[in-house]
């Protein structure tokens, strides 16, 4: 079954080359130049996921995410950025982004992040693997807790508001609490495939899920094992 993707790029030369690959790699592709025209195709025909690039004129793709986060539409969104800074980058996965590649990319990079998201939602190829069902709806460790099924979390009485990515890695950290999760069991759990030891996607995603997770005068839940990966356990 053809997956459909939906392009927002302002610049030429970048939207013609990703519609070109994208269609080669077996993608159905609707390319659009700005983020008023890409709202008004995920509106018409939603896409099985979305490829914004962040800076364009008029509606940019970070208002883009937030106007569809705020219709309640939960559509995968990769991000296409140029901004490097690690608050450049937790601001798209506060607008409801999924994940993020950095300009200049390599298309193999766009590609793997695309399948992984597709996969997650389950939309990936017949030829993808199936993921496993979850053992259990519910997880409940260190004042956290965690409704798997409704994809709503906890930490106390307080209601986190969680990306489709950010919820993952939490899921997976708490199911496995205590011990210290290496940094390519994590890339290949989440994204199933991993970056690389130069890629800070981990990093951020794991600095902006603690920013959500920490509350004053309670114990810090995510810990940083420097050199192997993380863990979650209340110290």
């Amino acid at each position: 079954m053809t997956q459909t993707v939906l392009l927002a790029e302002d610049d030429r030369a970048i939207r013609h080359a990703l519609e070109r690959a994208l269609t080669l790699e077996g993608y159905a592709v609707t390319a659009v130049a700005d983020g008023v025209e890409a709202l008004a195709q995920a509106h018409r025909t939603p896409p099985d996921v979305l490829l914004l690039d962040v800076m364009m004129p008029g509606i940019d793709g970070l208002q883009v995410c937030r106007v569809l986060r705020a219709e309640g539409d939960r559509t995968p969104i990769l991000m296409l950025t140029a901004l490097v800074e690690t608050a450049d980058r937790i601001a798209g996965l506060d607008a409801g982004a999924d994940d993020y590649v950095v300009k200049p990319f390599d298309v193999e990079e766009v590609f793997a992040r695309l399948r992984a998201l597709l996969r997650r939602t389950g939309n990936g190829s017949l030829d993808a693997p199936k993921e496993e069902p979850s053992p259990s709806g519910q997880v409940s460790v260190a004042g956290l807790r965690m409704d798997v099924q409704a994809r709503r979390a906890w930490r106390g009485e307080r209601e986190l508001e969680l990306t489709r990515t950010e919820f993952d890695l939490l899921e997976l950290l708490a199911r496995n609490a205590g011990i210290v999760l290496d940094h390519t069991t994590i890339y290949d759990r989440i994204w199933g495939y991993d970056f690389g030891p130069g890629s800070k996607n981990l990093a951020v995603y794991v600095g902006y899920l603690r920013r959500k997770l920490d509350q004053p005068g309670a114990p810090a839940l995510i810990h940083t094992v420097r050199g192997v990966g993380y863990v979650l356990r209340e110290d």
